[in-house]
């Protein structure tokens, strides 16, 4: 991608994108600039054959501190129009544009987390924290509450007692802790972050990406923890029916049927990829 951007940065390397927040001065805070930014970079990627996988990090000590308090709010508040469109930008990116991503998302949070940047954190499919990493809900420092949809993030994703003492309390917790109260996926030492995110990342390249997709629609298309367990069944056979037509049968065919020749043993790998 040879788009040139003020806030972020994007790299391409064998059919993983990562695109890093670069605002370090700023720990990564998200002012109107990144918001257009990011909502363009991920209509670009959403499209984009090359990526297969894509991995939202930060550049320096910071993951992303939320909104920029000054550029975000306090300058906007008498821009009742720029005001209403970059907050409509704002929500579009985190919420529609990467919560609905087309294929496999990763948060990789090296460092600094707070506010807004929890619904990034929350629309990433996988979300993989450093030990050191800093969470905190500041808003009721400042006399607000977390808005957005930062509330929703963390009362679908958090122990529910959990969330509502940091988010009353305002008080911090690392990455250790966001894992242990379901924020995150998982942590690990800052030193093997990258290097357990890329794993990760490659073990999702190596999966059909037709049932990749679909895996995330049974999850985020729909809203299968209120369905009823009739309306589940109903809904998984239709989209599996829907996927088989996508690979024109290759679950079935090639992928139990490789099973059945002993190439591969589905409890420990992906089915081996048609060479193109």
């Amino acid at each position: 991608m040879s788009k040139a951007y003020k806030t972020i940065v994007v790299d391409k390397n064998d059919g993983i994108t990562t695109v890093r927040f670069n605002r370090p001065e700023k720990k990564n805070a998200m002012n109107p600039t990144m918001h257009r930014e990011m909502y363009e970079v991920l209509s670009d990627l959403e499209v984009d054959d090359e990526t297969q996988v894509l991995i939202i990090t930060g550049n320096g000590d910071a993951f992303n501190a939320g909104q920029d308090l000054k550029e975000y709010f306090y300058e906007l508040r008498d821009k009742r129009r720029e005001e209403h469109e970059i907050r409509r930008i704002s929500h579009a990116w985190r919420h529609q544009k990467l919560y609905y991503f087309p294929r496999p998302t990763i948060a990789m949070v090296n460092g600094w987390c707070f506010g807004g940047a929890f619904s990034v954190v929350g629309a990433a499919d996988i979300a993989i924290a450093a030990d050191e990493a800093i969470f905190g809900l500041s808003e009721i420092n400042f006399g607000n509450l977390p808005g957005g949809i930062v509330t929703k993030v963390v009362a679908d994703l958090m122990l529910p007692r959990q969330a509502i003492y940091y988010a009353l309390t305002g008080a911090q917790f690392d990455g250790r802790k966001s894992a242990e109260i379901g924020f995150t996926t998982m942590s690990v030492p800052r030193a093997r972050l990258e290097a357990t995110v890329l794993e990760i990342a490659r073990t999702l390249k190596a999966k059909d990406a037709h049932a990749l997709k679909a895996t995330k629609d049974a999850f985020k298309a729909v809203d299968i923890r209120r369905m009823s367990h009739e309306e589940s069944w109903y809904w998984l056979k239709a989209r599996i029916e829907q996927l088989t037509g996508e690979q024109k049968g290759g679950w079935m065919e090639k992928g139990i049927g490789k099973f059945m020749q002993g190439t591969y043993r589905p409890g420990k790998e992906a089915m081996p990829k048609d060479k193109p």
